[in-house]
């Protein structure tokens, strides 16, 4: 089974990545790579706050997940990857060179970002660090839910998503 979903999602663990892709995934486990939280008993028990019991929750930084990624897409079960940014995934793509999918999630408003589509809002320079990643082969698709149609990194940048 291993890992279903590589999501980018400023918020990380919310009820629409636990219930939302969770439930229809059938998700055992999730892995959440950040640095700050890896490092953070605190911030992590917050997370694990919104999980049910019976999901698995593993924090990790960057290169911990790296060094890690094999044993979890080996897995029997089902799980998820989480990054809160698109830095963190690329790092852990160029480190692993074995993921091939990215789902873009809630990306929000910041100073410097454009709205591509109600959810995702992105800087000159994630949209270029976006196209880097399809440009290695990575698939890389918008997608809130797992019931709407996932949107290609072009019809993101181009605005077409938003029609």
């Amino acid at each position: 089974m291993a890992i279903e979903l590589f999501r980018i999602d400023d918020r990380l663990i919310h009820g629409q990545v636990v219930v939302g892709w969770g439930q229809p995934l059938d998700l055992a486990f999730i892995v959440l790579v950040d640095d700050e939280v890896a490092n953070s008993e605190w911030e992590q028990e917050l997370y694990r706050m919104g999980v049910p019991p019976e999901m698995d929750v593993h924090f990790h930084t960057v290169d911990d997940a790296a060094a890690k990624l094999a044993v979890y897409q080996r897995d029997e079960r089902r799980g998820a990857l989480l990054t809160g940014d698109i830095g963190t995934m690329t790092r852990l793509i160029e480190l692993t060179g074995s993921i091939t999918r990215v789902n873009l999630g809630g990306i929000h408003h910041r100073i410097g970002r454009t709205q591509r589509l109600r959810y995702v809002f992105l800087a000159p320079d994630e949209e270029q660090a976006l196209r880097a990643l399809a440009s290695r082969g990575v698939d890389v698709s918008a997608q809130d839910v797992p019931a709407a149609r996932p949107l290609a990194l072009n019809e993101v940048l181009s605005g077409e998503g938003n029609r």
